[in-house]
């Protein structure tokens, strides 16, 4: 199991951001993820290489329950084992054909990831819904403290115009990227999720801000 990422639960991306038998890129430090829901609903991560010629396994494509290489086809298995070879279809891959997988899953509307092969459960969010994700430069420190609030296990707790909202942070890079998750009351009206969108995009120039003049958090 690759340990190049936090031992925890790390939120990548929102499940809106990924339908069914479709793929989307993850970055957390120094891991390149491709995350893939199969057919069946079902998510998992691998890392975004295809063994055969590296090629991002993020570029390419899900039928049914397997992930596809945009390349040459190679398909892949939950369990990360190689499936099938398109241009031998009489050759069952050998198990030593594998790419590293991930443990994945979803809660609350939120995709996470864990590099542990036993990890506590996913973190809930019940009562709230994922309205958007976006990458800042600045810390999740910085970001707690331009609103005022407090850092707990990479979340932050938000009021926005008096409704509840929280803010799920991870790694994205190597340049110091912060990859940040905004939910919201589920019960918010549209309106309020127009105002909240934009209460995101003045804290993310303010965080930023901040960072750039070295203030800490």
């Amino acid at each position: 199991m690759p340990q190049n990422i936090a031992p925890a639960w790390i939120p990548v991306a929102l499940s809106t951001d990924l339908p069914v038998a479709s793929v989307i890129p993850a970055r957390l430090t120094t891991a390149s993820l491709a995350i893939w829901r199969a057919q069946s609903g079902a998510v998992s991560a691998v890392a975004d290489r295809c063994p055969h010629r590296g090629m991002r396994l993020s570029h390419g494509f899900v039928r049914g329950e397997a992930l596809s290489c945009i390349y040459h086809g190679w398909r892949y298995g939950k369990s990360g084992n190689c499936l099938a070879i398109p241009a031998h279809p009489s050759l069952t891959p050998p198990e030593a054909i594998r790419v590293a997988t991930y443990r994945a899953g979803e809660r609350d509307g939120v995709i996470w990831v864990s590099a542990e092969e036993v990890a506590a459960d996913m973190p809930s969010n019940e009562g709230f819904v994922g309205l958007r994700s976006i990458t800042l430069s600045a810390t999740a420190e910085t970001l707690a403290a331009c609103i005022g609030a407090d850092l707990i296990e990479n979340a932050i707790d938000w009021a926005i115009d008096g409704m509840k909202a929280r803010l799920l942070t991870a790694p994205s890079g190597e340049d110091g990227a912060l990859l940040v998750h905004l939910l919201i009351d589920s019960s918010a009206t549209k309106a309020q999720k127009i105002a909240a969108s934009t209460a995101l995009e003045t804290l993310r120039r303010q965080a930023e801000a901040a960072a750039n003049r070295g203030e800490a958090a």
